[in-house]
């Protein structure tokens, strides 16, 4: 019988590799706001984020949604939410590695580079599987807003910066780690939280019966949650335990879990609040500022969770197409798949350089950099992942469509971090009004541009083009998305600029500042360095 099933000019596994130390850009941009100690003490998880295991562990996650389970077999209300072995192998790895609130203790303890290593280790790890990134960027983002309530931080602060994960509705203060999560859309309002209609009424005792219903709760299976709520003074923010401090449990009702587009692996649910018990955080009527605290800190985690799906991206595409031949040669050598390749790296270094830079204002403490250029990053490099996605698949052809090759889940996870914490239009209306309410926000991200200057005449025609577009005052709403666009691209200019080859730092100005943003990839000109910025950006296995 004639064979007819040999297996020819297919790529081998990508097996056994380091997405942070094999990363030159990953690698480069943490010692730089960091230390060499930084990026060895991310070794085992750079080693385990590479290896077969793990990556089995985010496909059987993904395979196996989370399920909900309302009732016990005798009726009662239970409200628990049950996940596959994987998922927990999954968020054990990331809260052991700190990746969860361990960096604010590590701060306060001395660290002077916790934040910068968490966002390195989060950019490196997540590109296994981005769905626990949800409960573990909670988590870590819940730790600064909840200090606005001292007593309340004394309680949970420990559990929450611990480097442990413990599953199970059990009461708090017996658990030795914490996951956190939030309560703020509303149905009828969505990113609009002041038309939100939960109400909150105080108790004798200090606490507060919160009743209403909350349209996305991620990671319900949580220990505590941030929730909005409506007292007399307005909108105000609330911590809500799944479980008391007595150990009976809080009423938290989940009517449902979200069937999601991605984030598969990742539990989003409905949640109806009946008398349920909650702390004030803040000043009453003062909830959005509160909150605002996790929020801004969960935008930064969107930077590097897209970030990180775009590496995860174009290592598979360098990867194939350093194994496949087509038309008698390696896809790798072939000039034009070079441009492609060579586009998609110049991208992922950017967003890398960007994300980490931000951490590094965290380790800082430039509130002021943050409030401007974390919103104008979030626009930016979350709108950006989709179509780098989607180019990359395009490098695997037929191959990068099949759920197999892992392209499809990062294609579909990949609109994600431009929709949570604020979509689109939400974000470039908050880069104006951090842009109209703080000149020093404005002046620390001008001073992080300026660096460069002189560095490159298309650089420097970007950032006039960008003062226009601040100094003209008409139809300031209808541009907002281009003031982000520019903010985001003339730091992530300055920045290559300064650290990255200089291959790098021409092509990106080429392609992102002397012509149209935007355009489809692969176009970079003629000239352009692609074959030596590819081999920068491939991640060869041990």
């Amino acid at each position: 019988m004639t064979a007819t099933h040999e297996v020819t000019n297919q790529v081998p596994s990508l097996v056994g590799h380091d997405p942070i130390a094999g990363d030159a850009a990953l690698a480069e941009a943490c010692t730089r706001h960091a230390d060499e100690a930084t990026l060895r003490s991310l070794r085992d998880l750079g080693e385990l984020a590479g290896s077969a295991q793990a990556q089995e562990w985010g496909r059987l996650a993904n395979e196996n949604p989370p399920t909900l389970r309302t009732h016990d077999r005798y009726g009662h209300r239970v409200d628990e939410v049950e996940f596959h072995p994987a998922w927990h192998e999954l968020m054990r790895t990331a809260m052991q590695h700190g990746l969860g609130g361990a960096p604010w203790a590590d701060q306060d303890g001395g660290d002077p580079h916790a934040h910068v290593r968490r966002a390195v280790g989060y950019l490196g790890w997540t590109q296994v599987e981005m769905g626990h990134g949800c409960p573990t960027t909670m988590t870590y983002a819940v730790v600064p807003a909840l200090r606005g309530a001292p007593e309340l931080a004394a309680r949970y602060e420990p559990g929450l910066t611990a480097r442990a994960y413990e599953f199970g509705l059990t009461p708090p203060a017996a658990k030795s780690g914490l996951v956190a999560g939030m309560g703020m859309t509303e149905k009828q309002g969505g990113s609009d939280v002041r038309a939100n209609t939960t109400r909150a009424v105080a108790r004798p005792d200090g606490s507060y019966a919160l009743t209403g219903h909350k349209w996305f709760t991620s990671a319900p299976m949580g220990d505590l949650f941030l929730v909005l709520a409506r007292l007399e003074e307005g909108v105000s923010c609330f911590a809500v335990p799944r479980v008391l401090p007595d150990g009976s449990r809080n009423v938290f009702r989940l009517q449902r879990l979200k069937d999601k587009l991605g984030d598969r692996s990742n539990a989003s649910s409905e949640v109806e609040f009946d008398g349920t018990t909650g702390w004030l955080v803040g000043e009453p009527g003062r909830g959005v500022p509160a909150i605002i605290e996790m929020v801004s800190t969960t935008r930064l985690d969107c930077v590097l969770g897209s970030a990180a799906t775009v590496r995860a991206a174009l290592t598979q595409a360098i990867h194939h197409a350093r194994h496949r031949r087509a038309f008698g040669a390696l896809l790798a050598d072939q000039p034009l798949m070079q441009n492609v390749l060579a586009d998609l790296a110049v991208e992922s270094e950017a967003a890398t350089a960007l994300g980490i830079r931000l951490a590094a204002a965290v380790d800082a403490g430039e509130a002021a950099f943050l409030r401007l250029a974390g919103a104008a990053a979030k626009y930016w490099v979350c709108k950006r992942t989709p179509g780098v996605v989607a180019e990359a698949m395009e490098v695997l052809g037929g191959n990068g469509y099949v759920e197999e090759s892992g392209l499809p889940r990062l294609y579909r996870q990949a609109p994600l971090n431009s929709i949570w914490e604020g979509s689109g239009n939400v974000i470039a209306l908050d880069v104006l009004r951090a842009l109209e309410r703080s000149s020093e926000s404005l002046a620390a991200v001008s001073a992080e541009i300026e660096l460069a200057r002189g560095a490159d005449r298309r650089f420097d025609d970007a950032v006039k083009g960008l003062s226009a577009e601040l100094g003209n005052r008409d139809g300031l709403p209808f541009r907002a998305r281009r003031v982000a666009g520019l903010l985001a691209l003339c730091l992530q200019g300055s920045l290559l600029l300064r650290h990255a080859p200089a291959a790098v730092a021409d092509a990106f100005c080429a392609s992102r500042l002397g012509g149209e943003a935007g355009t489809v990839l692969g176009t970079l000109p003629a000239g352009t360095a692609a074959a030596g910025i590819v081999q920068r950006s491939g991640i060869v296995p041990r």
